[in-house]
């Protein structure tokens, strides 16, 4: 008997507030559309994606994470801290890239519902 395969892992995040949420991650540069009332595809790269729900509890957003890993971490600090400059995402923060101790160097982003990114390159 084969084992059957899998292609895809889509997470669902929630968001506080669903449009700011969309706008966000588009901002990232990801591409971001709706696909039904409510929820909404954000596609990062090929094979690589997750969902924005219109939903939230805290404790759950603030328990949810995304790792993705990057081949420069330094420049996607640079690119969140530029998009967050002009204060457009409440909440949302970034901070520096910091080496950790599972050998990768990584920036921490929080989105604007409080959902924790991982930017990480693996050293």
């Amino acid at each position: 008997m084969s084992n059957p395969s899998a292609s895809d892992l889509r997470p669902f995040i929630p968001a506080r507030d669903y449009p700011t949420s969309k706008r966000f991650y588009a901002a990232l540069g990801w591409e971001t559309r709706d696909v039904d009332a409510g929820l909404a595809l954000v596609r990062v790269a090929d094979g690589q994606h997750f969902y924005i729900q219109d939903y939230y509890i805290q404790q759950v957003a603030e328990n949810t994470m995304l790792h993705l890993t990057v081949a420069d971490v330094q420049a996607w600090h640079r690119h969140v801290a530029s998009v967050l400059r002009d204060g457009a995402f409440p909440g949302a923060r970034v901070q520096s890239p910091k080496p950790q101790p599972y050998g990768a160097l990584v920036t921490f982003v929080h989105d604007p519902a409080g959902v924790l990114l991982h930017l990480c390159q693996w050293q």
